[in-house]
């Protein structure tokens, strides 16, 4: 399954509410750990190898593939990270089918390639293989049977194959431009609740947050139990981070600080300017609001 574009997202997110101007809370400090990942796809770099260069030089310490075909790339990954500190953070999606779709033989195909990802997930080490329940427009279900199926079916069955393999599978709520179903981190943490299982978690990204979350401090508190995956990115714009020079990350930041987040955070954003200059930069500014946080 593939994300979707970053050019219809922005479109969504001319409504969205910004946190930029909001007071920052005073801070609890030193809990809590900022380590940077980076989509595949976001990295300068023709191969992998090139990738790694970059990732090494500024510090960047998690890898976030795609799922599509990552059960052929698990030696390619594993003898590439062999001794450096650069692991697997997250897998981003890469699935088939929806997970939700109103068509049972679809939701059969999507457990399967489910699973596919989740076994190449355990064998290097990754936090969780990210999903979507369902996109604007892959179901025609409603929220209470889609809420159904997910909790009582799909998310038992591929949780417990999760925890087998070594990993998890992570809910990542979006803004209701991309998918009404599961918008806010408290959504995906009374699915978490109710499905108990430790194969079940979640994540929170930073810009779909910026469009939903009346408060993004509140938001990550409640998801503390689970959350294990962060992605970065500007708001509204979907840029790197500092990009908007008024974006504020410090009211999440202090929670994650005061909840002792330890997982990755990960750039999931168009870089406007050249990479090789601009994810230092934004690095920067993310290790400034963090410590200000």
């Amino acid at each position: 399954m593939q994300r979707r574009s970053f050019l219809a997202a922005g479109a969504a997110a001319g409504a969205g509410i910004m946190t930029a101007n909001r007071p920052v809370r005073a801070a609890e400090k030193g809990k809590g750990v900022l380590k940077f990942s980076c989509q595949e796809w976001v990295l300068p770099g023709k191969t992998l190898e090139e990738k790694m260069k970059y990732m090494k030089e500024w510090g960047i310490v998690g890898f976030e593939p795609g799922g599509g075909g990552l059960a052929g790339r698990v030696k390619e990954l594993k003898d590439a990270f062999k001794g450096t500190d650069i692991v697997v953070s997250a897998i981003c999606a890469g699935f088939k089918g929806v997970p939700i779709s109103d068509d049972p033989d679809v939701r059969k195909q999507c457990k399967a390639s489910f699973k596919e990802i989740l076994g190449a997930a355990g064998e290097l080490g990754s936090t969780g293989l990210i999903m979507v329940p369902a996109f604007n427009g892959q179901t025609k279900l409603g929220f209470v049977e889609g809420r159904k199926i997910l909790v009582e079916d799909f998310l038992p069955e591929v949780g417990e194959y999760a925890q087998q393999a070594g990993t998890r599978v992570l809910l990542e709520p979006l803004n209701r431009g991309e998918a009404w179903f599961m918008r806010q981190l408290a959504d995906a943490a009374a699915i978490c609740r109710d499905v108990n299982h430790p194969g079940v978690c979640m994540m929170g990204d930073f810009y779909h947050m910026g469009i939903e979350e009346p408060d993004e401090y509140a938001a990550f508190l409640t998801a503390r139990k689970w959350l294990h995956h962060v992605h970065l990115a500007s708001r509204p714009n979907r840029k790197q981070p500092g990009y908007d020079p008024n974006d504020d990350f410090r009211d999440g930041f202090r929670a994650l600080k005061e909840i002792g987040y330890s997982d990755f955070c990960s750039f999931e954003c168009g870089i406007e300017g050249k990479p090789e200059v601009e994810i230092p930069k934004a690095m920067d500014y993310l290790r400034k609001q963090w410590n200000e946080a």
